[in-house]
């Protein structure tokens, strides 16, 4: 069993997930099914196949965030990967339970998300449509910038033009700019009696050109089925809807390969729960990596690179569900190194720098795809690290991660600091999932840290104006920004702002990993790796 601490995070994290799928609340899906809907989650339940894995994107999206607007749960739609007639998709459906699926500028965030990572692994793009369009006290928000919502639909005609295959399903209302969405898919379909698409409502018909005309007549499934030619076919509810999508995924042909490697899957030596006992919710405590990644690889086999330099970092090639991975993992117990030194765990020195570097390069030379295991606090400082050249070094990481081509993984497993984030391929360096460990933590510095040294900067502030702090006003700032910092740490208000996919169980990484892998499989690799100009 997990020590008590790690058991009430991990109930923490279901009791948040079960709450989250309720979106906007029971009384909002019961009158979903009397207006003989699914709800959006149901219509993916429905969708994939029996016994499959959904791995969710973007889940806790918005949390605690628009709360004078009544909240967002999951930013309004629910997206992830899917198996769907035994092909991966992507899909992507609005939850018309929350605020009638109206888009809040987390939404496009998420949205975007979906596509990019259907871009990058060329999977197929399933839109399930029910959305009332843009919230409009937010208008501004998620009209006119790069990253807002037009950017969804230049993705459509992006992603059609690299042959990725986009279906749409139009399940509900699907207004103005919004209804280029399904319209620029391949294929539209349409439920009839529920569905709905225009440019503009009936409310705004009448108010602009002062016609009286119904949802029916002006959108609805035997209009564009049969007049505009807008749609492609029509279904009489929501189920046979969705048969009619398995059965064109069914039809896709095959994708390329890319050629990662897998041979026949071995199941770790250790228990994947052994995470629970191995890993401290003390961010103090030290502990060995190795033991983390035993539970996770095959046969809890791990052949290091460089096992006795640079000890703070851990470098191995392993297999994961028998696919080939290269892993780069902080070691978080102290260590000595070949100078006979004791080195803090989770810290990011000199030659542990040089040896990941070295080691990206080479998964990248032999096409193995790279695992990343925050527990980081970021870099070696001080005048002995400085001289000895630590910002070249940490330079040369970074320049390796920031140009491999091979698909990357991350896992926050606890602390991710500073630019020790972006060494271990944080989200700002495109891994292909990035998902978090209910023990994560994401900052610049840790929130003690953080306190003091901003304690500092006030003092001294105060000092240069010929003012002076008591102990209680020092104490009661130092609080203050412990605190502050203590909620911006959590991994829950990461995943909200989707600085990462999503919160998993532990046990459940090996499993996204090798899936994770399999989708970028169907995506080969086209750019040559070159890592430009490197210091050394």
């Amino acid at each position: 069993m997990p020590n008590q601490t790690i058991q009430e995070l991990l109930t923490t994290l279901n009791l948040k997930y079960e709450q989250v799928k309720l979106g906007g609340g029971q009384k909002k899906i019961d009158a979903h099914h009397k207006k003989g809907k699914l709800t959006a989650r149901e219509r993916i339940d429905y969708l994939i196949d029996t016994d499959s894995y959904f791995l969710e994107v973007g889940v806790f999206t918005a949390e605690g965030m628009y709360k004078e607007d009544g909240g967002c749960p999951s930013g309004g739609v629910v997206a992830g990967i899917g198996y769907v007639s035994g092909k991966q998709c992507m899909i992507v459906a609005n939850d018309a339970t929350v605020k009638a699926g109206a888009w809040f500028p987390i939404a496009a965030k998420k949205n975007l998300r979906a596509q990019e990572i259907a871009m990058e692994n060329r999977l197929p793009v399933i839109y399930l449509v029910d959305s009332a369009g843009v919230y409009l006290p937010m208008q501004s928000e998620v009209f006119a910038d790069k990253e807002h919502f037009g950017r969804i639909f230049r993705n459509n005609a992006k992603m059609s033009s690299m042959g990725i295959v986009q279906l749409a399903a139009i399940m509900g209302s699907c207004v103005a700019g919004g209804a280029y969405l399904p319209i620029m898919s391949d294929e539209a379909f349409i439920v009839e009696g529920t569905g709905s698409v225009y440019l503009a409502g009936p409310y705004l018909v009448k108010s602009s050109v002062g016609e009286d005309v119904d949802s029916e007549t002006l959108g609805g499934a035997e209009m564009h089925c049969e007049i505009s030619g807008v749609t492609d076919n029509k279904f009489p509810d929501d189920k046979s809807c969705l048969d009619a999508i398995k059965r064109h995924i069914d039809k896709i042909g095959s994708p390329e390969n890319a050629g990662f490697d897998r041979k026949i899957a071995v199941t770790p030596a250790r228990l994947p729960e052994e995470i629970y006992d191995i890993l401290p919710t003390d961010r103090l405590k030290p502990y060995d990596m190795r033991h983390i990644l035993e539970c996770i690889v095959d046969a809890s086999e791990l052949d290091e690179y460089k096992p006795d330099y640079g000890k703070t970092l851990i470098c191995a090639y392993a297999r994961v569900d028998g696919w080939a991975v290269g892993i780069v993992a902080n070691q978080r117990k102290m260590v000595k190194s070949g100078k006979g030194e004791m080195q803090m765990g989770g810290v990011i020195y000199g030659e542990s720098a040089d040896k990941a570097a070295r080691f990206i390069m080479n998964c990248n030379q032999k096409k193995i795809p790279l695992i990343f295991f925050h527990d980081v606090t970021g870099f070696m400082v001080g005048s002995r690290a400085e001289q000895g050249g630590i910002i070249k070094d940490g330079a040369k990481m970074v320049n390796a991660v920031a140009n491999s081509v091979v698909p990357k993984f991350t896992f926050i497993v606890g602390n991710s600091y500073g630019a020790g984030n972006y060494a271990m391929c944080g989200k700002a360096y495109d891994p292909r999932l990035i998902y978090a460990w209910p023990t994560a933590q994401m900052a610049v510095m840790s929130g003690a840290t953080a306190a003091k040294t901003l304690l500092q900067i006030q003092t001294a502030t105060l000092k240069a104006k010929g003012e002076t702090i008591t102990p209680e006003a020092e104490k009661a700032l130092l609080d203050e920004i412990t605190d502050r910092y203590n909620d911006e740490l959590s991994p829950y208000y990461a995943a909200a702002r989707l600085w990462v996919d999503g919160i998993i169980d532990p046990v459940e990484t090996r499993r996204i990993i090798s899936m994770g892998i399999e989708a970028a499989n169907q995506a080969p690799i086209e750019q040559r790796f070159n890592v430009g100009v490197v210091q050394v």
